[in-house]
């Protein structure tokens, strides 16, 4: 809902919980905010029944009649006793979860429900336990276009393919990945999940998804495991992982099994005479797989990225002139 129209009917509501008397139209329209803008008649009437209509989808018991005999033309009104909840009887911990979801969930596609089920608690009377709700993070903000998408695919059980980012590069991967859940880290939220392509669990960070979020596949196709964590996963992951590098290397065909271990083949070339599989290295420490890398020789050539390049270069450049030859590890 545009804020501009839901200010409107809060400023509507309380307009008409605050009198006793029924209001027409065009006293609604002269003391209620939001109304007065409106450049004809036609365009205020079309506008104030579309509000009504809105009042009575949430549930809001909008009252129609007339103060006396006398008057030419009906009125509107909200009785409190019908607008406030009667006794409900909920446990404290029921009560804290209504404000968890509140102080947690600022995402238009949540914020609506759970602010209305907490308004509802308190004019009913309930106590809710905020002091319960204290180790949660507050207002966590979901700008990100991928969070609807990402969410509905949660819910719903399918794939999904997006384009992502990497912290240490601006080179964008596609990504298919089965998704687990989307959670919120220290005011950033992340989709867990089962990343396809590197065949094993990862988190993404929302604000590095690129471009629409696509699912795929039939519906129920996703079980999230029930021995994972989401929560505890992602803080272990961008806590104890460093950024990681995507290396591309070309490596002579039947040589450097130790680096083909941990590669996945994506391309075949010629380099120097010699043909070998182009493949792609995810390097958590990049500085020190150079030496690592370097240690192949000649059966290994890094194509991406150019500092990694020219830092085993640079290995090979001192080798020689120590007067050695850069050998080629298996």
């Amino acid at each position: 809902m545009a804020t501009v129209r839901a200010e409107r009917l809060v400023n509507l509501v309380l307009c008409l919980l605050s009198t006793r008397q029924y209001l027409t139209a065009e006293r609604i329209r002269a003391i209620v905010p939001g109304y007065s803008g409106a450049p004809t008649d036609e365009a205020f009437f079309r506008t104030f029944e579309r509000d009504k209509a809105e009042l009575r989808d949430l549930g809001i018991p909008l009252e129609t009649g007339r103060n006396s005999a006398f008057d030419a033309t009906d009125g509107y009104r909200i009785a409190r006793r019908d607008y406030e909840l009667g006794d409900i009887d909920l446990e404290p911990d029921e009560a804290a979860a209504v404000a968890l979801a509140v102080r947690l969930w600022d995402a238009p596609e949540l914020t609506a429900a759970a602010r209305g089920a907490l308004l509802k608690l308190r004019a009913a009377g309930v106590d809710v336990d905020e002091h319960a709700s204290s180790t949660v993070e507050p207002k966590v903000r979901t700008t990100e276009p991928a969070f609807a998408p990402l969410l509905a695919a949660v819910q719903s059980g399918r794939v999904v393919e997006f384009d992502y980012r990497r912290p240490s590069s601006p080179d964008v991967h596609r990504r298919t990945v089965e998704p687990w859940g989307v959670v919120s880290w220290r005011g950033r939220w992340y989709v867990v999940g089962h990343d396809r392509d590197r065949q094993a669990p990862r988190c993404f960070r929302l604000s590095r998804i690129q471009g629409k979020v696509k699912a795929v596949g039939r519906a129920g196709q996703v079980q999230r495991p029930p021995d994972i964590d989401l929560l505890s996963f992602v803080a272990g992951e961008q806590r104890e992982a460093p950024p990681s590098t995507l290396a591309r290397v070309w490596v002579a065909d039947g040589r450097a099994q130790g680096a083909r271990r941990r590669a996945k083949v994506v391309d075949r070339m010629k380099l120097g005479g010699d043909w070998g599989d182009v493949v792609e290295l995810d390097l958590r420490y990049p500085e020190s797989a150079a030496g690592w890398l370097a240690g192949y020789g000649a059966d290994v050539a890094v194509l991406e990225p150019d500092t990694l390049r020219k830092t085993i270069h640079e290995i090979h450049l001192d080798v020689v002139d120590q007067g050695e030859e850069p050998g080629a590890a298996s």
